[in-house]
């Protein structure tokens, strides 16, 4: 078998963290709102729809490349699985195109997971959106799980539930900005506690300046939530979360306290302990905790009591700077 290295399809700029594992595949192009002022991934390119052909030829490549990592394998005399041996001769070789190493990670973990780019593939019409899947499936029957972005509102949340598929709200602390956090944490909890989608995942507010939300920053029109007024947010958004069954998550490293995880009604007081662990602590030691969270060493406050050496250091390191940094803010820390 005459292996083309070359061999790619198209890919999109982004995906969930928790898809990134999964084998990716580009559906629309861009972001058909794109006004998101937070965000930076989409501006200045216009959104198209695929169509349904040109998806059907990117997972038609898709599959060559699978089936050409598996012969490679076999030559390998790795008997046709992607291990070690076969994703260090990909990844170790100039000649293997990006998309050569997307379908070798895929497979090394074998997730048997798919996620469709970019921003909001549900505008697609049905049919074609089926018929893409119908395709998928064939050439990928493995495959166990397939995910999407979408713009997701109250009634169009309870339909996608409604027709038997798995629904994850992002949420934004810090968005409101501390002109209107209390609306923000007590409005999004009023529209989830309709929706009760299966998951709950917090993505903390970051204001690089790339983004248009940077200009308002900059002008006085919008402030950031310091990390304390930002906790403070998400214990009213948590305490406003009733009548609902769905898993909370703070699964990114953006986020201050990762350990606000758990799943509604039952962990709703032990993500409040979280917050108020976090509260509870002296304005030194939440400096402290801070730097060390942005720096990779706490992923929770019990972490400053457990590792003293790490402490000690980070505390030398900071305390220096901390009369000078008492109004240290969230936007600051990355």
């Amino acid at each position: 078998m005459v292996m083309d290295k070359e061999l790619s399809f198209e890919q999109g700029p982004i995906r969930p963290p928790n898809e990134a594992r999964s084998l990716l595949l580009r559906v629309t192009r861009n972001c058909p709102w794109n006004q998101c002022m937070f965000c930076p991934v989409y501006k200045g390119r216009k959104f198209s729809l695929r169509t349904v052909e040109e998806i059907k030829q990117d997972i038609r490549t898709a599959r060559d490349i699978a089936e050409d990592i598996k012969a490679l394998s076999w030559k390998l005399e790795a008997s046709g699985s992607t291990d070690d041996q076969v994703v260090s001769h990909i990844f170790g070789s100039s000649a293997y195109s990006d998309s050569y190493h997307s379908i070798a990670a895929w497979l090394y973990y074998g997730t048997g997971a798919c996620f469709l780019q970019d921003a909001d593939n549900l505008i697609m019409k049905t049919n074609d959106l089926v018929e893409v899947l119908e395709f998928l499936r064939e050439k990928f029957p493995n495959i166990t799980r397939v995910t999407t972005y979408s713009r997701q509102h109250i009634e169009a949340g309870r339909k996608v539930i409604e027709a038997g598929m798995e629904l994850s709200e992002y949420v934004m602390p810090g968005l409101g900005g501390q002109e209107m956090w209390r609306e923000h944490a007590v409005e999004t909890a009023r529209v989830l506690n309709q929706i009760n989608p299966h998951f709950i995942r917090l993505r903390s507010l970051r204001v690089p300046s790339r983004v248009p939300l940077y200009e308002k920053l900059k002008d006085g029109t919008f402030t950031m939530q310091t990390d304390d007024m930002m906790a403070e947010e998400i214990r009213i958004f948590i305490e406003n979360l009733d009548g609902i069954t769905s898993t909370v998550t703070s699964d990114h490293i953006m986020n201050l306290l990762e350990e606000v995880d758990g799943k509604m009604p039952e962990d709703k007081e032990k993500m409040l302990e979280v917050v108020k662990a976090y509260q509870d602590l002296p304005e030194s030691e939440r400096f402290i905790y801070r730097v060390g969270r942005r720096g990779g060493a706490y992923r929770s406050t019990d972490d400053l009591k457990r590792d003293p050496v790490t402490y000690e250091k980070i505390k030398n390191h900071c305390m220096s700077n901390f009369q000078g940094n008492r109004r240290y803010h969230y936007h600051n820390n990355y």
